[in-house]
């Protein structure tokens, strides 16, 4: 009787040492929206003295929209001054560029969300984990065909975790 009584508490401490949770979808996509601060905006730099800006804004009539006013000309004194002003109108569409330099303006193109987790890969330890998951881009600006990048296109990403005593984490 004691034998078996110790055998039961000896697999009660094994099972009770081995509590890592594998790391679930629903797990890592909260600690991807959390930690990785999804949805991310996209945005992109604008030069406001830059004359290619320019031009690419009024090939998109964005001045027609109301979203930026442009100067169609300078006098040789102003070279370097804005070419670019953007309206109150645009004013939601605009993010702080940190103070670096002034003559950058950036302007958000949409937002990048999680659609959904593809895979979770977890290491034979069960302490780390690979998640790849798919995201695409949503709310589109009246900016968006500013943007370099293919807005359409949904993109594979990956995510590395780690178990520790406190549950998953990324790293």
């Amino acid at each position: 009787m004691k034998v078996i009584f110790a055998l039961c508490l000896l697999s009660l401490f094994f099972v009770s040492c081995d509590s890592s949770e594998k790391l679930s979808k629903e797990t890592a996509m909260t600690l991807l929206q959390e930690q990785d601060s999804y949805p991310k905006p996209l945005v992109e730099d604008i030069y406001i003295g830059d004359p290619e800006d320019a031009k690419r804004m009024l090939d998109l009539d964005l001045e027609e929209e109301g979203l930026v006013s442009i100067q169609s000309s300078q006098k040789l004194s102003e070279v370097g001054e804005p070419l670019i002003t953007f309206t109150e109108k645009a004013q939601p569409y605009l993010v702080e560029s940190g103070g670096n330099d002034p003559k950058i303006q950036r302007v958000r193109i949409a937002d990048e969300e999680i659609v959904e987790i593809v895979n979770i890969q977890t290491a034979d330890d069960g302490q780390s984990a690979t998640v790849e998951y798919r995201t695409s881009f949503e709310n589109e600006t009246p900016f968006a065909e500013l943007s370099r990048v293919d807005l359409e296109e949904e993109n594979v990403r990956t995510a590395n975790f780690v178990s520790s005593d406190e549950g998953w984490g990324m790293e």
